[in-house]
């Protein structure tokens, strides 16, 4: 998917929320246990309640690579089932030597057919650009993140005090375009988001953690939104697990509607700036 479909999905559906398919077999309601495939069944429900709300959906490759074959299985199953129109997201967060990225690229985008992937950039120029590489897909590279770890090094000042997710940024602009590149910013360090958004100012950001890790919409909205959005949004366990029982895929439903018309009254009052 090229941006302007992606804005495209945006401003028809009035939304740029990521529903984040974390789907863990311990959390998943009791009585799907003895489907085929639970994890499939499990998201093919939750995508069948949300899509009207959302315009991505992000599956977080450790919670099907740890089910080993199966859980590649219902991961293939559930990109298959995903809707078209929707932006796909592999969070994946690989990042290597050239030939092995090149490798981790292919994986996920010509086998497994994922719009996008998540990368990280300790390593450098060489370990990203070969996932730039695949016209109409995605790097959406880590740059502030929502873990409470996130200071230990991406806060870290130079000698000019500029600081390393600042000069991640920077640089990283230097290897791919708006039209190929997102940033990773966690809806957590919401405060810094208005001076990431003016180091740059035309690409899309990946936001997690509002929902359950306390993220706060409004703030993200109002430093984030620009004409074209250049947000994505996601909420995984607020969303997916509203409702441990029968009635998942339902409390599911609410609570993506809830969030989408909060962010369609943002879009009418914070875009186009």
């Amino acid at each position: 998917m090229n941006r302007s479909e992606l804005i495209q999905q945006i401003r028809s559906k009035q939304s740029y929320l990521c529903v984040g398919l974390d789907t863990d077999l311990d959390k998943i309601p009791a009585h799907l246990t003895h489907s085929e495939d639970p994890v499939f069944e499990f998201n093919k429900q939750i995508i069948d309640a949300t899509q009207a709300y959302c315009v991505a959906y992000k599956p977080n490759l450790a919670f099907y690579e740890a089910l080993g074959t199966k859980g590649w299985e219902s991961l293939q199953k559930t990109l298959a089932y995903i809707p078209k129109d929707c932006f796909t997201i592999a969070d994946a967060k690989r990042g290597d030597i050239g030939n092995t990225s090149a490798l981790y690229a292919k994986a996920f985008f010509q086998q497994l057919d994922f719009d996008s992937v998540t990368v990280a950039p300790y390593m450098g120029e060489d370990s990203v650009k070969p996932f730039l590489n695949f016209p109409g897909k995605w790097v959406i590279l880590l740059a502030h993140t929502s873990n409470s770890g996130a200071a230990d090094f991406q806060l870290m000042e130079s000698a000019d005090g500029k600081r390393l997710y600042e000069s991640v940024i920077e640089k990283a602009k230097s290897w791919g375009t708006p039209e190929q590149l997102m940033f990773v910013v966690g809806a957590t360090q919401a405060e810094r988001i208005a001076h990431i958004r003016q180091l740059a100012p035309d690409h899309f950001f990946l936001v997690p953690g509002v929902g359950a890790q306390g993220g706060d919409l409004e703030q993200v909205s109002r430093s984030g939104l620009t004409a074209d959005c250049g947000l994505l949004v996601n909420s995984s366990r607020a969303i997916i697990y509203a409702s441990a029982g029968e009635d998942f895929a339902e409390a599911a439903a609410r609570e993506a509607a809830k969030v989408a018309n909060e962010m369609k009254l943002y879009l009418s009052r914070f875009s186009g700036r």
